[in-house]
């Protein structure tokens, strides 16, 4: 469970930083950057939830983190150079933190746990 909440904040908090880094200096749309860094704002809801292993956070974040695999693969498919690869990195990123997440929340559930008899 350690393993999979680890998995979730590290590519959530990497995601983060990696639209910031893309939308401001990397490759973004505008020379000097451009105001798409407002779309990492909604990955910062589900920060402190996943943070402190609330489970449902870890229920709902990974759909949330669709609309960003979503850019992902349309940025690696129909760009070129670094914008393709950034792309790519946001598609990985986004794949371990759903899988992680829903397998968190899937391990977690109280019907699961083992209770001392």
């Amino acid at each position: 469970m350690k393993i999979l909440q680890t998995l979730s904040s590290i590519s959530l908090i990497a995601l983060i930083f990696l639209c910031l880094a893309w939308e401001l200096w990397l490759a973004p749309a505008r020379p000097g950057g451009s105001w798409l860094v407002l779309k990492t704002l909604p990955l910062l809801l589900p920060l402190m939830g996943i943070l402190k292993g609330r489970r449902y956070t870890y229920q709902w974040s990974p759909m949330l983190l669709l609309f960003y695999f979503s850019e992902g693969v349309m940025h690696a498919w129909s760009e070129t150079g670094l914008s393709a690869q950034l792309g790519m990195a946001e598609t990985g990123l986004s794949v371990v933190f759903f899988f992680a997440a829903i397998y968190y929340a899937k391990f977690s559930a109280p019907s699961r746990q083992q209770h001392p008899t």
